[in-house]
């Protein structure tokens, strides 16, 4: 099996550390060692307009480890807007599916290096809260940012660790932490259906 990984996965609670089954991150992980071309990965999602502010996201499959992986199942995640930005309320708007994915990513970057340093966490949760000033995305203010202009995470735990910046300095290997922190090139094209 050149340059690819084999994912196996029990489903019994043995080898386990928070959740997380080591046995296959720390596979994982030894084969991205030792062939580092394995780590590049390509996520893909597939959004349709579907009128108004609705829109839905379809997410089945992505590249990593050298090979194509599908889902178990395909992901539907649907956005709106709500009544006051002109849509309907079905979704969660954009921006909370930004929230959603920061949340989701520093936790599970939280969780499982802990586990790879062998730290267990009994609880985790985190809230979380975004400033946009509406001025910059109606166009009505050129020196307004578009998008959040500060977000803040605040987490409860419980864990064997005592020092919780510890736990905090863990959020710091999340992707979707560092693409906010750091900026991504976006490259947007249009064609004719």
């Amino acid at each position: 099996m050149t340059n690819q990984v084999e994912i196996t996965q029990s489903n019994d609670n043995e080898g386990m550390v928070n959740g997380i089954h080591m046995e296959t991150l720390m596979g994982t992980v030894k084969a991205v060692k030792d062939a580092p071309e394995l780590g590049q990965c390509k996520f893909r999602a597939r959004n349709t307009w579907l009128g108004g502010s609705r829109n839905c996201t379809s997410v089945s499959g992505f590249y990593g480890a050298g090979q194509e992986f599908e889902h178990k199942q395909t992901f539907k995640l649907y956005a709106d807007e709500p009544p006051i930005l002109a849509g309907s309320d079905e979704g969660a708007n954009p921006v909370e599916h930004l929230l959603n994915a920061l949340a989701g990513c520093v936790t599970t970057s939280m969780v499982a290096h802990a586990a790879v340093r062998g730290i267990n966490i009994e609880a985790l949760e985190c809230e979380l809260e975004g400033d946009i000033d509406l001025r910059g995305f109606l166009g009505l203010a050129d020196d307004v940012p578009k998008g959040f202009s500060a977000i803040r995470v605040n987490f409860k735990v419980t864990s064997d660790v005592e020092d919780l910046e510890i736990l905090k300095d863990l959020t710091n290997y999340s992707p979707v932490f560092n693409t906010l922190m750091q900026g991504v090139n976006v490259d947007i094209q249009l064609q004719e259906k």
